[in-house]
């Protein structure tokens, strides 16, 4: 690090960083240098999942002091246009998000950050779970959009980072049985360690079977499927599985254009959500 420390303004903050995670996104920026239209052009500084202490507070923050822990939300609108108005800040095309060219992430020995956007950690939450705050947004997210609730009955596709974050939002929800599919069966293992109900070990089953693997096991076709893989067979069988009725979230990313059953979809009325990061979570 050998650039100056910077001086928060008014409404920042300015933090020593201590746990920033290393996203899949971060990883992909760093090997293929671009996701979908977010393209780096210049150096930048990666990280969003992070916790760190207060240094140094701006004149106009009154909710945080130095010594105070946080999390960070890498999320901040630049301006109040209609997608903030409305609550859907995470879709203002013009928000700052850490490690998203061109702007810098926080994987660095100080940042500052605007201070509605810094959360003050309790005193038996850790730094690293502070950290790991910032993916598990995203299940909660994606749960919101699914409609998890008391009694539902879900099917997670996938059971890495995000696959794992959704079972144990989902079960904090209230849903009744969550069923997750993986290829590895140590992500499994871990899956049913943090609460899923039944695990299906993917071996070259066509999307209609995965889909009949989930029914029997839940005793029903579930309400909700979340997809955390993006792959298109995935996506397929997310379709195939779901209720007449039910919701299926898109949340892992793949190729731009994917063939999928749309009209199998439509025709039983099944509702397909996507994701982008999560707000007021």
């Amino acid at each position: 690090e050998n650039r100056p420390i910077p001086e928060p303004g008014p409404n920042e903050v300015l933090l020593r960083m201590h746990s920033v995670g290393i996203c899949g996104s971060d990883v992909h920026y760093w090997q293929h240098g671009r996701i979908g239209n977010f393209v780096v052009k210049d150096p930048m500084v990666l990280g969003h999942e992070a916790s760190g202490t207060v240094v140094k507070v701006g004149s106009g923050v009154t909710h945080l002091k130095p010594g105070d822990r946080v999390a960070i939300e890498p999320g901040v609108p630049r301006e109040m246009d209609e997608f903030c108005k409305t609550g859907h800040y995470n879709l203002s095309p013009t928000i700052f998000f850490c490690a998203t060219p061109p702007d810098d992430g926080n994987l660095c020995r100080y940042y500052k950050h605007s201070a509605s956007y810094c959360y003050k950690l309790p005193d038996n939450v850790t730094f690293e779970e502070g950290a790991l705050i910032e993916p598990l947004s995203v299940g909660i997210h994606a749960c919101k959009r699914a409609g998890v609730t008391l009694g539902s009955k879900v099917f997670v596709s996938g059971s890495g980072p995000i696959g794992l974050v959704n079972v144990l939002v989902a079960k904090m929800m209230g849903a009744a049985a969550v069923v997750i599919t993986d290829l590895s069966a140590s992500r499994l293992q871990k899956a049913k360690e943090v609460g899923a109900d039944f695990t299906i070990q993917i071996k070259n089953e066509t999307p209609q079977e995965v889909a009949s693997k989930v029914e029997s096991l839940l005793g029903c076709m579930p309400e909700i499927t979340v997809e955390c893989t993006g792959v298109e067979a995935c996506i397929q069988a997310g379709i195939y599985a779901t209720r007449s009725g039910g919701t299926l979230v898109l949340v892992g990313l793949g190729p731009d254009m994917v063939t999928v059953p749309i009209v199998n979809a439509a025709v039983r009325e099944v509702d397909i959500r996507g994701i982008f990061r999560y707000c007021n979570t």
